[in-house]
Parts: C-alpha cells; sequence; structure tokens
C-alpha cells in the first residue's frame, strides 16, 4: 500500500491540521488516507478494482453529505435550523435516491459486493447522524430503511452503537468550546 505521502515521522500533523490517527507505529493524518488504511486493513474495500471503484465513489459522495452534518455544531445557532433544511433537501434530492437504486438494483443488504465494506459503514454513520436531526429522513426511502436496520444490526457495528461504547456522542456546547479554544485561541 503507498501511504507514504499521510504520514509524517517528527512533526505529527504533516499538514498542521487534524485528524490524526495513531496505528500500526503510523501516525495517519487526512481524513481519506485514514479511511483508506482501516479499510484496506480491514477488508472493507472489496474483492477487485471494480468493486474498490464504487466504494470509493460511494464514500466520496456520502462524505460530501457527512461534512455539513460535522460541521453543523460549529454554525453560528441563527445558521444552524437553515442549515438542517439545507441537508436534508440534499439528502432527499440528491444523495439518497443514488442509495436507494443502488441497493434496490443490487439485491443484497451491502451497497456493493456480497460482504461490508467502508461505503456501508460511512453511510450507516450519515443516516444515523442525520436521524439525530431528522428523525424522518427515511420516510420515503425504504430500502435505506431496511439497510440501515441489517447494518445496525451486524454484531461489531451493534455493539459499536450500544450506549458504553466508544462511539463518540454529538459534539455539545463544551465540545464546541473546546476545538474553538484549541484552533482559534
Amino acid at each position: 500500500m503507498g501511504f507514504s505521502c499521510c504520514w509524517s515521522r517528527g512533526n505529527h500533523l504533516l499538514f498542521q491540521q487534524v485528524p490524526m490517527v495513531e496505528i500500526d507505529g503510523m501516525k495517519l493524518v487526512q481524513t481519506r488516507c485514514i479511511l483508506h488504511y482501516i479499510a484496506e486493513k480491514h477488508h472493507l474495500f472489496g474483492k477487485d478494482l471494480k468493486e474498490k471503484t464504487l466504494i470509493d465513489m460511494y464514500v466520496e459522495g456520502t462524505l460530501d453529505l457527512l461534512e455539513l452534518i460535522i460541521m453543523h455544531p460549529f454554525l453560528k445557532p441563527e445558521d444552524q435550523q437553515r442549515e438542517v433544511l439545507t441537508m436534508a433537501q440534499k439528502a432527499i434530492l440528491r444523495y439518497f435516491p443514488v442509495f436507494e437504486k443502488a441497493l434496490r438494483e443490487h439485491g443484497q443488504k451491502f451497497l456493493v459486493g456480497d460482504q461490508l465494506s467502508l461505503a456501508d459503514v460511512i453511510l450507516l454513520q450519515t443516516i444515523l447522524a442525520l436521524e439525530e436531526k431528522i428523525p424522518s429522513i427515511l420516510n420515503s426511502f425504504p430500502h435505506l430503511q431496511e439497510f440501515s436496520v441489517k447494518i445496525s444490526n451486524l454484531p461489531t457495528i451493534k455493539r459499536f452503537l450500544e450506549p458504553g461504547s466508544k462511539k463518540k456522542p454529538p459534539p455539545d456546547e463544551l465540545y464546541v468550546r473546546t476545538v474553538y479554544n484549541v484552533f482559534m485561541p
């Protein structure tokens, strides 16, 4: 694997940015680099080039939507409600129809191939984060509803989603203040 571009030896934040993950003796930076490494390591990146490409395509699209969700707590309060509407609109009109169609046409419980992939994990994360803000977001998407239930009930995912696991809660006011204090002192 060609990950030399993604890690550093002395300066832990290679591009002076987070996230940074320490894994297997490396300090990886850049979200996509981290995701690719973990996906390859845990066999979540497909069986062949075609599957890898589809997974990558779905992940990239989903990350566009997830980025809006991640940034939401850092918006000014007066902008947050408007941004929830924007997220809902983009999810319902642009992203969810693509995944609904993919699941319907693929006929499997996974987006790509016959096993869990990074695309499934990122899509589930995005769905769950959106449902926290808009509980009815999947009402018009029966295949995504079924997907969410099936993937959430896979033993490893189910344990991760249970209370007391390593899953981080949504950012609260203290978290947001801490981030601002660290990055904009």
